[in-house]
C-alpha cells in the first residue's frame, strides 16, 4: 500500500424523499464491484425542511489486491477542509457546507442543485424570509475548487428520471472516483429500481458540462385551468408586462369561484392600470393584480374542503409518497373550525349574531379527524365545497368585498398623488394572511396602517415628503413582530381599529 495514498472523502446532503440513501448505495456498489476498500456512513437529518440527512463516503484508489493484505484505515465522519466531493441536492444544503467548511478551495469539487425547496425559518418568517440566492451562488464560486452546478431538478424532470440518478451521473463525470463509467451503470441495473428511468438521469448527468447552465429548458409553469374567450381578450388587452400574472389570477379567481368573479378581479385591476404608468413598468398593476388575487381567494371552510377533495390533490399524494397502484393511501384530515371559521361561511346576519356571541360559544372549537378516502367522507368534504354557490351571501364574503373596494380606492388616490405612496399601499395588502388568531392579528395591523397612514394623510390637501417611507417602515414593523409593539411605535398616533 502506497502510504501517501488517502481515500476519496463524498459527503452528500439530500433531502428527504431525494434518495441519497439510494445515490450512496449505488456509489459504495459500484466502488465494491471494482474490489475497492469502501466505507459509508449517514447521519439523519430532522423532519420539516430543517436540515437534510447526510452521507459519507470514503472510497480508497487501490484495489484490496494490491494493498498487500493491509486494510486503509478510514474515517466515520467527514472532517472540515477534507472532503473532494461535495453532493448537495438543493441550493441551501450547498450553503449548509460551505458554512461548515466542508466546500474549500484548495480541493473540493461541489455538485449541487441550484433549485430550492424552502426551509421552515423561509416559510414562517413573517417578511421575505429567503435567503439570498445569489449570495450563496457567489460563495460557491469563491470557495470550491470546481463547480458542477445547475438546476438538476429541471433536467430529471425533463428526462422522467429522478434527481439522484442525475446527481450520480454528474458524481461520475468529475472523473475524481476511481471507478469508471460502466460499474455505475452495473450498480444501478444491479440495484433493479427503476432502472430505465435512472439510466436516462445517469446519462444525462454524465453529459453535463459546467458553464451549461442556459441549455437545460426552463420548465413548463403550471397554470390553473384555461380562461374563457371573453376573459383571455380582456387579459390580452392589457399591457405585455401584465398579462402573464393578470392570466394567472384571473384563473384562479374564477377557479375559486366562478366566471362573473374573474369578470370582477379585471374590473379591479383595469381600475389601477388606468392610473399607472408605462414609465414605472407599470408595477402598481403587477402588484395590484398579484395581492388582489390572492386576497380574493381568501380560504375558507368551503375553499378548505373543495380543495382537499380534488382527484388531483388524491393523485399527488400517492405521488409524493410513492404508492404502488394496487396500495390502497389511506388520507385522514384534522380539522380544527372554530366560531369564527363558521360564522364566516354563514348568511350575513346570522354570521355576525354568531361571532357576537364567540365568547359564550367557546365550546364549538373542536377538533374533526375525517377519512377523505372513504365514500363517506369525501361526500362530505364535497357536500362542504359544493357550498361555494351560496358564499357570495355569507359573512366573510360581505366584509372581505367591502375593505378590498375601500382598498383600492385608497390604493387609486394615493398614486395619483404620490406613486411611491400608493405602490407602499398595494403592498401593505401582504398583512392580511394566515388564519385564526394570526389572521385576525393581521387584519387588525392592516386595519391601523389603513386608516392613520393611507386613509388620513389623504383627507389632507397635501402629502408629507416622507408619507411612503413612513408607510414602509409601518408594513415592516407589523411583519416583523406579531405582538404590535413595533408597529405601535411607527404609527404617528395608536389608532385602536379591530376586525369585528
Amino acid at each position: 500500500m502506497n502510504p501517501s495514498q488517502r481515500p476519496v472523502c463524498v459527503l452528500i446532503a439530500a433531502l428527504g424523499g431525494e434518495g441519497g440513501g439510494l445515490l450512496t448505495s449505488w456509489i459504495v456498489d459500484a466502488a465494491t464491484a471494482c474490489n475497492l476498500p469502501v466505507q459509508s456512513t449517514s447521519i439523519p437529518g430532522v423532519a420539516q425542511r430543517t436540515g437534510a440527512t447526510t452521507y459519507y463516503i470514503e472510497i480508497f484508489p487501490q484495489p484490496f489486491d494490491q494493498l498487500d493484505g493491509s486494510d486503509p484505515v478510514m474515517g466515520l465522519y467527514p472532517a472540515p477542509g477534507r472532503v473532494d466531493i461535495m453532493v448537495a441536492s438543493e441550493l441551501l444544503e450547498a450553503a449548509r457546507a460551505l458554512e461548515n467548511g466542508f466546500v474549500t478551495p484548495d480541493r473540493t469539487t461541489l455538485v449541487a442543485s441550484t433549485h430550492r425547496v424552502y426551509a421552515i425559518s423561509e416559510k414562517s418568517n413573517l417578511t421575505d424570509g429567503r435567503y439570498d440566492e445569489e449570495s450563496v451562488q457567489n460563495a460557491i464560486a469563491e470557495l470550491s475548487h470546481q463547480q458542477y452546478c445547475s438546476d438538476f431538478l429541471i433536467m430529471a424532470q425533463q428526462r422522467d428520471s429522478a434527481l439522484n440518478a442525475v446527481l450520480l451521473g454528474l458524481v461520475a463525470n468529475t472523473k475524481q472516483l476511481p471507478i469508471p463509467t460502466e460499474a455505475f451503470v452495473d450498480a444501478i441495473k444491479d440495484r433493479g429500481i427503476a432502472v430505465d428511468s435512472n439510466l436516462r438521469g445517469f446519462q444525462a448527468g454524465l453529459g453535463w458540462t459546467p458553464g451549461r447552465e442556459k441549455e437545460i429548458d426552463e420548465p413548463v409553469q403550471s397554470v390553473p385551468a384555461g380562461l374563457p374567450d371573453s376573459l383571455q381578450r380582456r387579459v390580452d388587452a392589457l399591457p405585455a408586462v401584465l398579462t402573464d400574472i393578470v392570466r394567472v389570477g384571473a384563473a384562479r379567481v374564477m377557479d375559486f369561484q366562478d366566471i362573473e368573479y374573474a369578470e370582477l378581479y379585471l374590473d379591479r385591476v383595469d381600475k389601477v392600470t388606468a392610473i399607472d404608468s408605462a414609465k414605472r413598468e407599470y408595477a402598481l398593476g403587477r402588484e395590484t393584480a398579484r395581492y388582489l388575487a390572492l386576497w380574493m381567494t381568501y380560504e375558507d371552510i368551503i375553499r378548505v374542503a373543495d380543495l382537499k377533495s380534488r382527484p388531483e390533490r388524491y393523485l399527488r399524494v400517492r405521488e409524493e409518497i410513492q404508492a404502488k397502484p394496487h396500495e390502497p393511501v389511506l388520507i385522514n384530515e384534522f380539522l380544527k373550525p372554530g366560531v369564527d371559521e363558521f360564522a364566516a361561511v354563514l348568511p350575513e346576519k346570522l354570521g355576525r349574531s354568531l361571532r357576537n356571541k364567540r365568547d359564550r360559544l367557546r365550546w364549538l372549537s373542536f377538533s374533526l379527524r375525517l377519512g377523505s378516502h372513504t365514500i363517506l367522507g369525501h361526500l362530505l368534504m364535497r357536500l362542504l365545497a359544493g357550498c361555494r354557490r351560496w358564499r357570495r351571501k355569507s359573512l366573510r364574503w360581505q366584509e372581505e368585498q367591502a375593505l378590498i373596494e375601500r382598498w383600492l380606492d385608497a390604493v387609486c388616490r394615493a398614486a395619483e398623488k404620490d406613486y411611491a405612496f400608493g405602490l407602499e399601499a398595494v403592498l401593505c395588502a401582504n398583512l392580511n394572511k394566515g388564519y385564526g388568531d394570526t389572521f385576525a392579528r393581521g387584519r387588525g395591523n392592516f386595519l391601523r396602517i389603513l386608516e392613520s397612514l393611507i386613509e388620513s394623510p389623504l383627507r389632507s390637501e397635501s402629502l408629507e415628503p416622507d408619507i411612503a417611507t413612513r408607510l414602509k417602515s409601518a408594513r415592516t414593523a407589523a411583519l416583523s413582530d406579531d405582538t404590535g409593539a413595533v408597529l405601535d411605535a411607527a404609527l404617528p398616533e395608536n389608532v385602536a381599529v379591530k376586525p369585528d
